[in-house]
């Protein structure tokens, strides 16, 4: 993904480096407590008696990325956003992070490093008080001078720390940044160069390092000895093979329960499967919906819960023929999203009837959505001059972060698509070649549609995907309403409000169909029975400071 997730940027992806030497410091947890799980396929259940209690043991994750992420702040993202969950989230603190401490809401934005915040009623000067007493690992304290530090290597190309890869990265979510300022040493100011009402969802990755330790490594090999402030601290990688993480214990929120994180990334479905199965690890992403009654059946604990995710094809509107509308809503009616989520994906996901998630605050179920209805297809592409069809290429993902099963699913959509004289040739990509090329704002690989998982969790989303000035809009999707909508949005100051113009916008886009609108993730993962603890939250991220093996 999930979305990647992690919007892609024009930063470029990182190949695997030479194994590390285990390393140690100080520090710990993150976020809170409580447990609720998914049982099976349905509704929620409690946690087994007294895990809550617990503490201790070894998690050891199975990974749907095919390597591990670069280890330097905003750069974790490379691998999506299962690279932000795991490893991002793990090392590092944003100002504010995801209320992930529940099950049953979509997360709202909450303090971490900064403990308030507000704006100027146009939304373009954000002040920030700082959390007081908050250390990295290596023992320098968090402060505002450690935050105009990371603000000048992600933004300041004169600084001497200026990382272009780490900037690239952060201007995704933060392109309106403009400059900085030192109010004491617990409050900055941030002035944008236009409004940015959503900023304090957007801050949630952007992730502070250390500026002793990037003064010592210096930018090409910090992320061989990463130093932040979050609840685990780095020990060792090797690489294409695993990443261990040890407990932060003096985290200002309270030491994770674990005594060890280790995360392997593992690609193949298959093989994530075995390696549960053998005791290799005892928590994987995405076990294959075909394997989940199995799984049950052999005591493993299923948990999967909405959240604000989005699997689609999107068009390249500029390229014949998804330049006419009629064709790309003809493609939205000839595809059975419910047969897709029921049959294959066997209740992992459920049909995206229209471009917002439902697990999104911007949800409106009355809003413009597309039935089944092949006949509808047909007539329509009639009507835009392919009465007998036409012929197209589709790009997709083999694997990687929120993709669900890519092969199979796109090869059903293949063959409903082919009823309506809608003939698709496939053309499967290895995940991070496919990001990169994303990531310049053109489809990979040279098709005229590409499938690619995302989420709406980070307002900014909304911007780099439909506004026609983005330079990541990749589907070249241009409706000056919805622009002015989301242009209106970014100078609303509560959700309410930025809602309501999202679900404007989200209907506009939903008859423009520049996407293929086909199912929203349920987010599955598979857990040991030795696994407590956990909480699986309506959002792409996830708890782990809760989490303790027997």
């Amino acid at each position: 993904m999930p979305f990647p997730t992690r919007p892609p940027t024009s930063a470029r992806l990182v190949g695997p480096r030479p194994a590390r030497r285990s390393r140690c410091s100080r520090v710990g947890g993150w976020l809170g407590s409580g447990a609720l799980l998914v049982a099976g396929l349905g509704g929620l259940a409690s946690a087994p008696a007294g895990a809550a209690s617990g503490k201790g043991g070894t998690l050891v994750i199975g990974m749907t990325a095919s390597q591990i992420p670069n280890l330097d702040t905003e750069l974790a993202a490379l691998e999506g956003y299962e690279g932000d969950r795991f490893v991002g989230n793990q090392l590092y603190d944003g100002l504010t992070r995801f209320d992930l401490l529940q099950s049953t809401k979509v997360p709202a934005v909450v303090p971490d490093l900064a403990t308030s915040w507000t704006a100027t009623t146009n939304a373009t000067v954000w002040t920030f008080k700082l959390r007081q007493g908050v250390t990295f690992t290596d023992g320098t304290p968090f402060n505002a001078d450690a935050v105009i530090f990371n603000l000048q290597r992600d933004f300041d190309p004169t600084f001497q720390y200026y990382s272009s890869a780490v900037g690239a990265q952060a201007a995704t979510l933060l392109s309106q940044v403009s400059s900085w300022t030192k109010v004491d040493d617990s409050t900055v100011q941030i002035t944008l160069k236009a409004p940015d009402s959503h900023l304090p969802s957007d801050v949630t990755t952007l992730y502070f390092a250390s500026p002793t330790a990037v003064e010592k490594e210096g930018n090409t090999t910090f992320g061989s000895d990463p130093v932040g402030t979050g609840p685990f601290k780095f020990v060792s990688e090797t690489a294409g093979q695993q990443l261990v993480l040890a407990p932060n214990t003096n985290y200002w929120a309270g030491a994770p329960k674990l005594s060890k994180l280790i995360l392997k990334p593992i690609p193949d479905p298959t093989a994530r499967i075995a390696a549960l199965r053998s005791g290799e690890v005892n928590w994987i992403e995405y076990p294959t919906p075909d394997d989940i009654a199995s799984l049950k059946a052999d005591g493993f604990e299923i948990y999967q819960n909405g959240y604000d995710h989005i699997w689609p094809w999107i068009f390249d509107t500029s390229q014949k023929p998804w330049t006419n509308v009629k064709v790309r809503q003809a493609a939205n009616y000839a595809i059975n999203r419910q047969a897709m989520a029921t049959d294959l994906l066997h209740g992992t996901a459920t049909p995206a009837y229209q471009v917002i998630p439902p697990a999104n605050a911007a949800y409106t179920p009355s809003n413009f959505k597309y039935s089944y209805n092949p006949q509808k297809a047909k007539q329509l592409l009639k009507a835009a001059g392919y009465p007998h069809g036409f012929t197209a290429t589709v790009s997709y993902p083999t694997s990687g972060s929120g993709n669900m099963i890519p092969q199979p699913m796109n090869e059903e959509l293949q063959s409903t698509l082919a009823k309506v004289g809608i003939h698709v040739n496939l053309q499967p990509m290895e995940w991070s070649t496919m990001l990169t090329q994303y990531e310049t704002g053109k489809v990979p690989g040279g098709a005229s549609a590409t499938n690619i998982s995302l989420t709406f969790q980070q307002e900014a989303f909304w911007d780099y995907a439909f506004l026609s000035t983005s330079p990541i809009n990749v589907s070249h999707y241009d409706n000056p309403q919805v622009d002015a909508l989301l242009t209106q949005a970014a100078s609303q100051t509560t959700t309410a409000a930025r809602s309501k113009l999202y679900a404007q916008a989200g209907n506009l886009i939903t008859q423009d169909a520049p996407w293929l609108f086909v199912v929203n993730d349920e987010n599955p993962r598979a857990l040991a029975s030795s696994v407590h603890g956990f909480v699986e939250p309506k959002s792409w991220f996830v708890n782990l400071t809760t989490v303790w093996v027997s």
